[in-house]
């Protein structure tokens, strides 16, 4: 059986082109670390780094490769950034569409003595700004959102939430993990603080690689969580206070970070615009081919306009796993059924506890998968007409 990947919101695949063999050509013929070796394999690599660090910024719209931090991922950077600057006492924003990689963190900081204030979010996962300014009246230390849904797609005004940031003298910290190689972002212009990137989705790129962009006068409000070596200052028990050795202690994801660059080479070379509306366009087929069928709801906004490549489906009279379970077993559709680590966003979307099954189109998905998709979809609504399930 033919298999329809349509889950790029949880990773993409296939990856860009040339990823695997940068990190093959990697282990197989260099193999070295930087910092730690004086001779030329190793400046090679660490040009290589470099590189990449200046690719980031071009994407994100940064003119510090320095402050370019490399981590495994958003999870370990939401976690380094919220963990290394709240402190008790203070008190935080967040918004009802976050994933558990905000929630969970900021539910430890809560049990520290860290106020944390939840901004709802409307039925169709938009936030409307006056809800947010009200909120930032309040003058929380640092306010942190996601650039957009990872359960239903729609897009946060997070260039206007930076904007009421600096209004009111709070720290923003910004989730790029569905946006970054998708849609534009300008942390520069926008003025945000903190931003956090997934090697992995929009960019390409490999598992297990990612990081965050910070400013510099942000970045020494911010206790490194990880402590070791860095291959500077060594005679030094203590971390160094300049980036981005303040927060890469250890060793870095060279394999990682070479597949990264390679990703990034092809994201550039394609434009973040091309590869956008390959996605949107196989959204928006997806939608208005949904649109016809009846016993499912499709959660988030109407179309396109103000959203992602995310749709996500509630089937009215069957169980979501057993749909996605049919999908797979029966059209080798291969979706994500569940809460999607993101339980307050389906609260709010009124798809709590049942969650949803969640279609992510990508850059190469094509309209036949889709076709074939939308037709599954209503063979299964059709076969449980009149079925009523029970929450």
């Amino acid at each position: 059986m033919e298999h329809i990947y349509l889950d790029y919101g949880s990773t993409a695949f296939p990856k860009a082109p040339g990823v695997g063999q940068a990190m093959a050509d990697y282990i197989d013929q260099v193999g070295v670390n930087i910092g730690r070796g004086g001779y030329e394999a190793a400046y090679h690599t660490a040009e290589v780094v470099l590189d990449t660090r200046e690719r980031l910024c071009r994407l994100f719209g940064w003119n510090r490769p320095e402050s370019v931090i490399f981590t495994s991922g958003v999870t370990a950077s939401l976690n380094m950034l919220l963990k290394g600057f709240l402190r008790s006492g203070d008190r935080v924003a967040a918004t009802s569409m976050e994933h558990n990689a905000v929630l969970r963190p900021l539910a430890q900081l809560a049990q520290s003595g860290v106020e944390v204030e939840i901004i709802s979010c409307e039925r169709d996962g938009s936030l409307p700004p006056e809800r947010l300014e009200e909120a930032l009246r309040r003058r929380p230390r640092a306010l942190v959102m996601t650039h957009a849904s990872n359960v239903c797609g729609t897009l946060l005004p997070v260039e206007e939430a930076a904007g009421l940031c600096k209004r009111y003298g709070v720290r923003m910290i910004l989730d790029c993990a569905q946006t970054g190689g998708v849609f534009p972002v300008d942390m520069l212009g926008w003025g945000v603080d903190a931003l956090a990137f997934a090697g992995h989705k929009g960019l390409l790129g490999p598992q297990g690689i990612g990081g965050f962009l910070i400013t510099g006068e942000m970045a020494m409000e911010v206790t490194p969580l990880l402590a070791g070596g860095t291959g500077s200052q060594s005679h030094l028990e203590t971390m160094p206070d300049f980036l981005p050795d303040r927060f890469e202690a250890g060793t870095l994801n060279l394999p990682g970070i070479f597949g990264l660059r390679a990703a990034l080479d092809y994201v550039e070379r394609q434009g973040i615009h091309t590869l956008r509306q390959r996605s949107i366009a196989r959204t928006d087929q997806l939608l208005r081919g949904l649109a016809r069928i009846r016993d499912i709801r499709v959660v988030g906004r109407p179309g396109t306009e103000g959203r992602g490549a995310v749709v996500s489906v509630d089937f009215l009279h069957l169980d979501n796993a057993q749909a996605a379970y049919e999908l797979e077993n029966r059209w080798g559709i291969e979706t994500r059924c569940g809460l999607h680590c993101a339980p307050k966003a389906h609260q709010t979307l009124g798809t709590y506890p049942q969650g949803t099954v969640r279609f992510t189109p990508g850059h190469a998905t094509t309209e036949e998968e889709i076709d074939r998709a939308v037709s599954a979809i209503e063979e299964i609504a059709k076969e449980r007409e009149g079925f009523t399930l029970h929450f």
